[in-house]
C-alpha cells in the first residue's frame, strides 16, 4: 500500500536492512555461482559523485557523453581495434540483442537466420523474439568448443551472422574464434563474438602466458564484441559494453530522438534514459588499474581456478566436467541434485541447472572461501555416498 505519511530515513532504513536480510553478499564469501561481484571502491565513490548523469539526454551532459566515448574506445583497444564505436550498456543481454539488430538491419533478408553455438546466453534467445530472428544452433565439439564445420554447414542465403563465445557461461569455453572469423570472411557475413565474461579475463590471461585462442577484432571477420565491465571489471550494475568494429553497424540501429536538449540526437541503445554515472565508471576503473593492475586480478583468479579444481579431484563422488580455461570451475556428481540441496542449506550460493555445479572465482572469492566449501562438499559427499 502506498504509505499516507513519510517515514524518517532511520526507520525505512532499519525497514530495508530487514526485508534484505536474506540477500546474500558478496563479502559473505558465499556467493560462488555468480559472474558479478562486489564493485570496486573506487567505483562506488564515482557512481555516488554522478550518479544524476544521464546519457539517454547527452545534450544536457556532453562531458559525459565525451567520457563514453573514450571508455568505449579504450575498451576497443583492449580488444585490439585502434577506434570503435559503441556504448556502455546494460549488461551482456542488451549488448548482444543490439549486435543481432545490427546484422539483422544491414543483412535486409526477409527470412534472417543467426548461426549460434549449443553453449550461446539465453539473452539470443530473447533477441530472437524480439527481431523476429530464426536461431540456428550449431553443435559443439567434445570440448564443449562449437564445431566450426556444423557452422559452415548451416550457412544460407538467409543466414545474418554468426556467432562466437569468449568465455562460455557455463564452462568458460573459448570457441575458435579464428576459424570462425574465417569461415565468416570466405561468406562475407558478420562475426559477434560474445566476450560478455571472457572480454575482461583472456586479454590478460594471454600476457601471463595462458594458452587461449584470438578472440578480438584483431581477427578481421570479427565486427562486434559483447565485453561486460560489471562483471570481472568491477564496476557495478549495471555496465555492459557492445564494440562495433564499424560505424555503419551502430548506424543501422539509430533512431532519432528529436525532443532532447541536445537536438536531434540519435539513440542506438534499447533504452532511451541510461545511467551516465556507470558509464564514467567504466573509464575511471580502466584509468586507475590499467592494464596491469587488471593483469594482476585475473593472475590472482586464474591461480586459485586452478587450485581448486585440482583439489576438487581428490573429492570421492565428484568429477571435473573439464579442465577450466578462464576462472570458471564446473564439476559435477551422481547425487547432483541431494548434493546442490546440502550446499544450499549450508548457505552456498550456487546452482545445478545446467547438470552441474559451476563455480566462478570473482575479485570477492577467495581461497579461505573455496576451502570452507571444499570442507562442506568433502562432508556431504561422505554422507551422501555411505
Amino acid at each position: 500500500m502506498f504509505p499516507l505519511k513519510g517515514a524518517i530515513e532511520e526507520d525505512v532504513l532499519r525497514e530495508l536492512d530487514k526485508k534484505t536480510a536474506d540477500d546474500l553478499t558478496f563479502d559473505s564469501g558465499k556467493i560462488l555461482g555468480s559472474m558479478c561481484t562486489y564493485p570496486h571502491p573506487f567505483a562506488i565513490r564515482v557512481i555516488t559523485r554522478y550518479i544524476d548523469r544521464n546519457l539517454g539526454d547527452p545534450g544536457l551532459h556532453v562531458g559525459s557523453q565525451k567520457i563514453e566515448r573514450e571508455a568505449v574506445n579504450m575498451l576497443a583497444n583492449l580488444l585490439g581495434l585502434e577506434k570503435g564505436y559503441g556504448h556502455i550498456v546494460s549488461g551482456g543481454t542488451e549488448a548482444n540483442i543490439l549486435a543481432v539488430r545490427a546484422m539483422r538491419n544491414l543483412a535486409e533478408v526477409e527470412k534472417p537466420e543467426l548461426i549460434l553455438p549449443e553453449s550461446a546466453h539465453f539473452s539470443f534467445i530473447k533477441a530472437a523474439e524480439m527481431l523476429g530472428v530464426k536461431l540456428v544452433w550449431a553443435e559443439l565439439n567434445g570440448d564443449y568448443t562449437v564445431n566450426v564445420k556444423d557452422v559452415e554447414n548451416k550457412i544460407t542465403d538467409n543466414t545474418i551472422g554468426i556467432v562466437g563465445i569468449a568465455g562460455t557461461t557455463g564452462l568458460g569455453v573459448v570457441d575458435d574464434i579464428p576459424a570462425l572469423s574465417d569461415l565468416a570472411l570466405n561468406y562475407g557475413l558478420p562475426l559477434h563474438v560474445d566476450a560478455a565474461f571472457g572480454g575482461f579475463v583472456i586479454p590478460f590471461a594471454k600476457a601471463l602466458g595462458y594458452a587461449l585462442p584470438d578472440f578480438d577484432f584483431r581477427l578481421k571477420g570479427v565486427k562486434s564484441i559483447t565485453i561486460d565491465p560489471h562483471k570481472m571489471g568491477m564496476v557495478p550494475i549495471p555496465a555492459g559494453g557492445i564494440i562495433f568494429r564499424e560505424k555503419k553497424f551502430l548506424e543501422s540501429i539509430s533512431i532519432l530522438a528529436p525532443y532532447l536538449a541536445g537536438g536531434k540526437i540519435w539513440q542506438a541503445t534499447i533504452t532511451g534514459t541510461r545511467p551516465g554515472a556507470n558509464a564514467l565508471a567504466v573509464w575511471a576503473m580502466i584509468k586507475h588499474l590499467g592494464f596491469e593492475g587488471y593483469k594482476k586480478i585475473v593472475r590472482e583468479k586464474m591461480e586459485l581456478a586452478r587450485w581448486f579444481a585440482s583439489e576438487l579431484k581428490k573429492i570421492s563422488g565428484v568429477y571435473l566436467i573439464r579442465e577450466p580455461v578462464l576462472n570458471i570451475v564446473s564439476f559435477g556428481s551422481e547425487k547432483l541434485e541431494e548434493l546442490e540441496g546440502e550446499l544450499k542449506e549450508r548457505g552456498w550460493g550456487i546452482s545445478a541447472h545446467r547438470g552441474y555445479i559451476r563455480i566462478v572465482v570473482m575479485p570477492h572469492v577467495k581461497r579461505e572461501h573455496l576451502e570452507e566449501f571444499l570442507e562442506d562438499l568433502k562432508e556431504i559427499m561422505g554422507t551422501l555416498t555411505q
